[in-house]
């Protein structure tokens, strides 16, 4: 018994030490803007449901304005920025104050800081600088990266014409041709839509997607502190980085064994492994393998899901909307632009979409709400547009 009792006396004294942690730790807004009132070890959970935050934020500013203040649990404030003029006013007339970056608790584990993407400071700035002009050197936001977009999006459209008007689920196909375009700028390879690795590697890129933005990663976010030593979906969401790194690692180690030192790049890996080649003897140096293999992984991951998630929402809708089809700043936000319209433009031109149920039947709720917003899964009916017809009505 009286064990029992010193245990209970320490369970409550451990519960009293955590809500006086939550108190303190909530209380502390500083110079914060206003923002619901989190509560103790909660934070903001009960306003924000986790798998659909994005909702539960544009509700938020809706009472709170397009600047604001919320709790992912009960030490994490984040600023919440929304519409375009809050977003611009941000990280154009204050781009140093909103200059850092926020972790993903799912992801810091594996990424550490490193990578252009999840960086801070003197490192984010080396590496985006130079990333940014290492891309453009390759073709992107220019007539080389254009053709290439070009290329990937005939592929597509000739993979289409072999569903021979079958409804088919299009979400694979499209997350193959937008990263083949990142592939073609990391690694100068383009990779065949049978290949069973590519698609591994895609779906691993489509997992990590989905554990960052689902209920589960939306709650491991809030409550990172508690559950990481426990089971859960951050432990798959590891096993498809691991996938993303693994693939990753082979491309540099194959560059590394056929680099040619006085360069041209080939690629953004070639580009990287001649500045670490240049940069060898410095010992303050941001262009390290681990640098690099973050940075690559990450654009890999990006580049796959990104645009591929927003041509299939954009696929989605002109299905829902049938009648539409009759109008025809980010590190890569050249890239994405150019992939969107070409991609689509291509497309277009050569069918018109339908789908195998009533249009006012689908939905466009999007399956899950978080980090990223991700569209249901449906089936694409594609039929050869008469493109003389079309010239006639026009």
């Amino acid at each position: 018994m009286e064990a029992t009792g010193t245990w209970a006396l320490l369970l409550a004294l451990a519960l009293l030490l955590l809500l006086t942690l939550a108190l303190s730790g909530t209380r502390a807004r500083g110079h914060l803007p206003p923002g619901p009132t989190p509560l103790p070890l909660l934070g903001n959970l009960l306003q924000l449901r986790p798998g659909a935050l994005y909702s539960g934020l544009m509700r938020l500013s809706k009472k709170y304005g397009p600047v604001f203040t919320i709790y992912l649990g009960p030490w994490r404030p984040v600023v919440v920025l929304v519409g375009q003029e809050a977003v611009r006013e941000a990280l154009g007339g204050q781009a140093e104050e909103f200059s850092g970056r926020g972790t993903v608790a799912m992801l810091e584990g594996t990424f550490d800081g490193h990578g252009v993407f999840f960086s801070n400071g003197e490192r984010w700035r080396q590496l985006r600088k130079f990333t940014m002009l290492a891309l453009r050197d390759l073709g992107m936001g220019k007539r080389e990266g254009e053709e290439l977009i070009q290329a990937e999006a005939r592929c597509l459209v000739e993979t289409f014409q072999g569903t021979e008007g079958r409804p088919f689920d299009p979400s694979l196909l499209l997350a193959q041709a937008t990263s083949n375009v990142v592939c073609s700028l990391l690694f100068g390879l383009r990779f065949s839509y049978e290949d069973k690795e590519f698609q591994a590697v895609v779906r691993a890129a489509g997992g990590t997607l989905l554990g960052v933005s689902s209920q589960g990663g939306q709650t491991y976010e809030m409550f990172s502190w508690f559950l990481r030593p426990l089971p859960g979906p951050h432990k798959q969401l590891l096993h498809h980085v691991s996938t993303l790194a693994a693939f990753t690692v082979r491309q540099v180690q194959q560059h590394q064994g056929n680099l040619d030192a006085s360069g041209p790049a080939r690629d953004l890996v070639d580009a990287f492994l001649l500045k670490m080649a240049q940069e060898e003897q410095n010992p303050g140096t941001e262009f390290t393998n681990k640098n690099m293999l973050m940075t690559v992984i990450y654009l890999l991951f990006a580049g796959t899901m990104t645009v591929s998630t927003t041509v299939g929402y954009t696929l989605l809708l002109l299905m829902k909307y049938p009648h539409v089809q009759r109008k025809r700043v980010c590190l890569g936000e050249g890239l994405a632009k150019a992939e969107l319209f070409l991609f689509f433009t291509t497309i277009l031109q050569a069918f018109s979409l339908e789908s195998p149920c009533p249009p006012d039947t689908l939905s466009l709720k999007p399956t899950v709400s978080g980090l990223f917003n991700i569209p249901p899964a449906f089936q694409l009916q594609v039929r050869p547009t008469d493109l003389h017809s079309t010239t006639q009505t026009r």
